[in-house]
């Protein structure tokens, strides 16, 4: 089952990660799990880029949701190439996608997952309209 992204996505970042010895399991292979880190780091460092990181007194974003399908196997030693795409901007929400492939071979997707993001008034504990640039950037 491949990844179908939306129509409408909007690629937004892109980095390469090192594949790192200690991200591999016993198998051999990138941990399952090490691959959230991955679309974690492309979204924090997109979201740093675009002075989007949450302000514990004021506002920011939080991910509500977060999936990952796994195609081929990410070995070390190598650079993972992440493209991180957005999607889908509601009142308080917007969707984030990645695609990762190996620096070498980029036009083969070895995972592909996603995020929901939610904006929030953190003393609030509330989810409030995403502000007017942020929409701009992700739609």
């Amino acid at each position: 089952m491949k990844l179908e992204l939306p129509e409408q996505k909007k690629l937004v970042f892109q980095m390469l990660i090192p594949i790192r010895w200690g991200d591999m399991d016993a198998l051999n292979h990138v941990n399952n799990t090490t691959y959230f880190r991955y679309m974690e780091t492309a979204r924090v460092d997109w979201m740093r880029s675009i002075a989007a990181m949450p302000t514990p007194a004021g506002e920011g974003p939080v991910i509500v949701n977060a999936f990952c399908n796994f195609y081929k196997q990410l070995e070390y030693p190598g650079d993972v190439l992440i493209k991180l795409y957005t999607s889908d901007p509601a009142r308080t929400t917007f969707e984030t996608w990645a695609t990762m492939a190996r620096a070498d071979r980029p036009d083969v997707i070895c995972a592909a997952g996603g995020a929901t993001t939610i904006w929030v008034d953190f003393p609030k504990q509330k989810a409030i309209a995403l502000p007017d640039w942020l929409r701009q950037v992700v739609s």
